[in-house]
This record gives structure tokens, sequence and C-alpha cells, in this order.
């Protein structure tokens, strides 16, 4: 009798056991069931109407999403985050003075520049090399609202120069892939972030939602998503010599503008040796290696110059810092940018005196191009010069004579492209 009482016993628990399982998973997490219509719809974020987004995101608030199980949070957050970022970016537009036909860019309003929306983003690239300005311009192009910037995004090929094959295919698709907001196959470009933030923190409404929501930065589809929501792009490339780049300028689908940045080998060599990447590559601390590749750009730029009048420019890294706002405002227009009062705000901020490390950008801009002068032992600008007279000449720098000429000489000319 016992035993049979025993086994009863033990089934009716058990029974009990199964009920509790059924109503806790069925009822247990009414969180769980607010984001369920959405979640069984099988789609994802960008392809859910905004309003019905938004709609969820009254619904979430951020005490509900820490609460949400892990393996729907992901989906949640990135809604939650994109959503956000929408309505910050319309807010950042208002007032905008849009195109409207000038600079022969046709948007008259945001849906026009959004990708989400089957519109097509300005893109603006800066092409140069290492310490050669970039980083000053890059950040004068994010100054502009609503702006998703890609910074060095082949960072993670190394200390390399990329002239052509083996790695100019590869390095076009992944370029290719990140102005078009396509993350899905840049797994190495993503997984290279998780350890060099570098790749993310210079792109601010990024690296915010990254810092604030740990694993979105190695999540592709709220990359993709993020990126699509921006009506301007910019990137800047170091490690793309301009024959191989000149590509972009043919693909009609992307209508990049791409400004060839160029500086004195003097004071490029000059701030490179302030890095500790880079005695160890040649392509960064060979003085011959960096003067072919500034003839070889000569030579091609003298041929895009021609060929896209309207969508390829050449500066000098010495010009822009002694005039800046002048050639900022020209350099909006040929991008097809407003002049905006936050980017004439960084410019005032920005070069009037010297604050920070090597890499900063707050410089005295009149000043920065020519430290070299009196940082380079004559000897050592001797040898620049040996390997660099051809590159010299086509750009308009002027050689000197010896270590007093250096130090009260101007270094620069005019220069111009033999068309």
């Amino acid at each position: 009798m016992s035993k049979r009482v025993s086994f009863y016993g033990l089934v009716g628990l058990g029974s009990l056991c199964l009920v509790f399982l059924f109503f806790n998973q069925r009822y247990g997490n009414p969180l769980k069931h607010r984001i369920q219509p959405i979640l069984a719809m099988g789609r994802s974020w960008d392809e859910i109407e905004p309003r019905s987004l938004e709609i969820q995101e009254q619904i979430l608030n951020t005490n509900d999403i820490k609460e949400i199980d892990e393996s729907n949070a992901s989906l949640t957050v990135i809604q939650h985050v994109i959503n956000q970022q929408r309505r910050l970016i319309r807010e950042e537009m208002i007032g905008y003075q849009y195109p409207k036909g000038n600079y022969n860019i046709s948007a008259n309003k945001l849906e026009d520049l959004v990708l989400e929306k089957n519109g097509r983003p300005l893109r603006s690239i800066i092409l140069t090399t290492w310490r050669s300005g970039s980083t000053f311009l890059g950040d004068v192009l994010t100054a502009h609202p609503a702006n998703f910037y890609h910074y060095e995004p082949l960072l993670d090929f190394d200390i390399v120069q990329i002239r052509g094959p083996p790695l100019a295919a590869e390095a076009l698709k992944n370029v290719r892939a990140l102005l078009n907001c396509e993350y899905a196959d840049l797994d190495h470009y993503i997984e290279f972030g998780k350890t060099h933030s570098w790749l993310f923190n210079h792109n601010a409404p990024l690296w915010k939602q990254c810092q604030a929501h740990r694993g979105l930065c190695s999540n592709h589809r709220f990359l993709s998503g993020m990126c699509k929501l921006f009506p301007f792009q910019s990137m800047k490339l170091v490690r793309l010599r301009l024959r191989v780049a000149q590509e972009l300028l043919s693909d009609q689908k992307l209508a990049v503008r791409l400004v060839l940045l160029v500086r004195d080998p003097r004071g490029t060599l000059q701030s490179r040796k302030h890095r500790d990447f880079c005695p160890t590559s040649p392509d960064c601390s060979d003085p011959a290696l960096l003067c072919a590749d500034m003839v070889s750009d000569y030579a091609v730029a003298v041929e895009l110059q021609k060929k896209y009048p309207t969508t390829f420019r050449v500066i000098r890294y010495e010009d822009l810092a002694v005039e800046p706002y002048k050639h900022v405002e020209e350099l909006s227009k040929f991008y097809g940018l407003d002049f905006h009062p936050n980017v004439k705000k960084f410019l005032d901020t920005h070069t009037k005196s010297d604050a920070g490390g090597v890499s900063s950008t707050f410089r005295n801009s009149k000043a920065a191009p020519f430290h070299w002068r009196t940082d380079l032992e004559f000897d050592e600008v001797e040898e620049i010069q040996r390997f660099c007279i051809n590159a010299m000449e086509h750009w308009g720098y002027v050689p000197a004579m010896n270590a007093t000429h250096q130090r009260e000489f101007n270094p620069i000319t005019d220069y111009v492209l033999d068309l």
C-alpha cells in the first residue's frame, strides 16, 4: 500500500511540475509576448514599417529591454536604437539647405538621400596616405550633421599600400560594401573592430550606441541598419592608391566624389617618425616608395581631372591648412554639402592653437604643415629630397638648399596638373 501511495504521489508531483512549466512558458514573461508579433513575422528590423517600430518602442522602455531573454534582446535593442537614431537625424536635418539641383545633385528632401528609403547618400571620399592631413579633413566632414564616417576602412589590411593585385580586388569589394551599407560579408573587418576600437570610435553617432549597448558593433545587421539611416557618408582611405581607387569614380550607382589630398613628403615623413607602427613597414618608412606613389598619383590625377571634372579634385594639405575656411567652403560645394554652421564652429575651435598629442586635430593650422623645417636635420631632409625630387616638382614643393635655408624659406610654390 505504501509503495502504491508513493507511486501516485510521484505521478501527482510530476503532473504539477508540468502544469507549472506550461503556465510559466505561456504567461511567465508577458514582455516576451509584447515583441512576439514582430518576431513571428520573420522579418528583419529594416523590413518593418517605422510606425510599427515607434509603437514597439513605446511598449519597450529601458528596463524592459534589460529583462528580455538573450535570444530576443539583440533584435529588440537594434529596433530601439535604430528608431532613436532615425528621429535624431530628422531633428539634425531640420532647416538643412538641400542641393536642389546645385552641384549636379537633385536631392530636395531627406528621403532622397537615405538608403533605407531607396535614396542615394552623398558619398565623400578623401584619398591620401598616412600622416598627410586626412585626420583633420576627415573630422571637418564629420562636423557636418547626419554624417556616417567610415574611418580608414582598410585598417585590417595592415600597414601596406595597395597598388594593385593581389589586394586591390578585395579592398575595392570592401569599400563598395561599406558605401552600400552591406556589412553581412565583412566578417574580418567586424572581427578586427572588436580589438581595434578606432575602427568605429571616430564615427560619433555609431560609437555612442556601441558603448551604450555591448556587442552592437559586432552585429552586421545593426551596422547595416544604422548606416542606411544617414544621408551623408564620408570615408578616408590611406592605404589605397589612386590608380586602384579610380574604379570607384566609374561606379555611377555609388556616385562618389573623391578628393586626393597631397602633402609635402618631408612633412609626411617627419610626422611618421612619431608613430610606432611606421618604422617596421617599408610602405610607411621608405621615402622612395612614398614619392613613387606621389608620382603615380600625379599621373592618374591628370587623367581623372579630365575624365571626372565634377567628381574628382586635388588639394594640398598645406593650402588647406593655411586658408582653411576658404578651402573647406570650396570642398563642401564640391562634395555637394552645405557649408554648415557646425563645420564653421569646428574650424573656429580647431585651427587656432595646438592642443593634444600627435593625432590631435587641434592645431595652429598655419604652422602645422611646416614643423618639419625645424624638427628634421638637414641631412634627413637631403636624404628625402634625393628620392623625392620628381614628386616634389610635380606637386610644387621647393627643395631646401642647406640647413639655414631650410629654416627660413617658403617650401611651397604653385603647381598645375598638366591637362
